[in-house]
């Protein structure tokens, strides 16, 4: 079971080499993501979401909402093939939601383990903090969601991360 997160640079690139059977696309609007080849239409969320922590500006922010949905969608996966998770630079909306599913498919599973390895899959991860706290309040977590993010510490801010691979299983 394996969470596949890249920038929109990259998506065309990792579908056609790793093959994965669903897709999430997390974009500022109003951009969007045809549905590569590959990748069946009803496989593929498109989330029209801003990077932002806190409204303002007549910003999408991330909701309650928008979590639910994407919890729902990593249900019907079932692992055989990998899934990718994208958003523009793969750094921020992508990797808080990679962290989000790994945590739902791992209920027991100690918060900081799954951020711990998704900082060693990836230097430049810099999970949403208003995604992973929502993610965090839905799932029961008591905030150690929030607490293993936090923990991760920074990216060293780079303008666009690498793809890079998640197992789904801890």
């Amino acid at each position: 079971m394996t969470l596949i997160v890249c920038p929109l640079s990259h998506v065309q690139t990792v579908v056609a080499a790793r093959g994965p059977s669903h897709l999430i696309t997390l974009l500022s609007p109003p951009e969007t993501l045809t549905t590569p080849a590959g990748i069946e239409p009803e496989r593929h969320l498109q989330l029209a979401v801003h990077d932002v922590e806190a409204p303002g500006g007549g910003m999408i922010v991330p909701s309650a909402a928008m979590v639910e949905r994407i919890l729902a969608f990593g249900e019907t996966w079932d692992g055989a093939a990998p899934m990718l998770i994208h958003c523009w630079a793969g750094i921020s909306r992508s990797t808080a939601t990679a962290f989000t599913l790994a945590c739902a498919r791992n209920p027991n599973a100690d918060e900081g383990a799954i951020a711990r390895a998704l900082r060693a899959a990836s230097p430049q991860a810099f999970p949403n903090r208003r995604i992973v706290a929502l993610a965090d309040d839905i799932l029961g977590r008591s905030g150690r969601m929030v607490a293993a993010v936090e923990a991760m510490g920074g990216n060293n801010f780079v303008p666009e991360g690498v793809p890079f691979d998640l197992a789904a299983r801890h």
